[in-house]
């Protein structure tokens, strides 16, 4: 508690999650045994020290309740003349009269009824779906009981949790079962399976790698041979003059080779080293020319 007799932090209500909001300052108003006071409210007539007490004690709730909400929220209790009056303000507003109350239990009990758990989540993340809700139920005078909620939680799960669920059927009594220990089976059983899946992972990446290096060697053999078969030597290719084919194998067999660089695949005439040959004669003619 801080100096100016406020607790410290103080829960403050921005216009969401009311319910919770709620539930947080009844609490406190009950621990500084001010509660009274919010649901009945104050006496009004009278002088004496204990009237005087509780129209103090009223205006200290009051205080609170103007501490605990945000700018935006104050000025709907701004005008409110005791904490009994602000709080309905609050109340009537965020949570509704009782139609509207009962409104959303309906809701959220049909949402309950097609709760089922995600391909994608666990069972602490789907836990914590299923908690979430039932807490919101409860907020609004619900009552729900752990074996019905073990029940549920058991039939909404995904298939991969049937053999466990069938085990845990078997093995336990669900009418005492809490949903903490049907949890702590149920993780134990992901543990397994994470493990199962990290050595079939394993596995696979190893027999991956085994047959990589398998095929670069096979692929270093066929290398080898091909190598050894292309250094045969065979007589020298009557066309080519080269020692590593058959005359009847040969690539430039068929082509016209030109007489002046002796290439294959154009005649002299088309021959793109001529000019440069014949410019580098001149030169070498006009350099003579020049030191005679």
């Amino acid at each position: 508690m801080a100096s100016s007799g406020v607790p410290q932090p103080l829960p403050i209500f921005d216009g969401e999650n009311y319910d919770f909001w709620s539930i947080k300052m009844k609490t406190l108003f009950l621990s500084l045994d001010l509660w009274d006071l919010i649901e009945k409210g104050k006496s009004t007539e009278g002088n004496s020290a204990a009237v005087k007490k509780e129209q103090q004690n009223d205006a200290k709730a009051l205080f609170y309740l103007q501490q605990a909400v945000s700018e935006a929220i104050f000025p709907r209790i701004m005008g409110a003349t005791s904490s009994k009056q602000a709080w309905e303000i609050l109340q009537k507003e965020f949570q509704g009269s009782s139609k509207v109350k009962t409104i959303k239990l309906q809701n959220l009990r049909r949402e309950m009824e097609n709760l089922k758990m995600r391909d994608s989540e666990n069972a602490i993340q789907y836990s914590t779906r299923m908690i979430d809700l039932i807490n919101q139920m409860r907020v609004y005078g619900e009552t729900i009981e752990e074996e019905r909620i073990v029940q549920k939680f058991l039939i909404t799960l995904t298939e991969k949790y049937d053999h466990v669920v069938a085990a845990i059927e078997e093995s336990k009594d669900l009418s005492t079962l809490t949903l903490t220990e049907l949890m702590g089976s149920l993780q134990a059983h992901e543990q397994r399976m994470n493990r199962k899946s990290d050595e079939t992972f394993e596995r696979a990446l190893q027999s991956k790698i085994n047959l990589k290096s398998s095929d670069q060697r096979n692929k270093g053999k066929n290398h080898e041979e091909t190598s050894m078969w292309s250094k045969k030597n065979y007589p020298p290719c009557s066309i080519c003059k080269r020692t590593n084919h058959l005359e009847k194998d040969c690539f430039h067999k068929g082509k016209p080779q030109c007489s002046n660089c002796k290439k294959f695949g154009h005649l002299e005439r088309y021959c793109r080293f001529k000019d440069q040959e014949q410019h580098q004669a001149h030169v070498v003619e006009e350099i003579e020319e020049t030191l005679l």
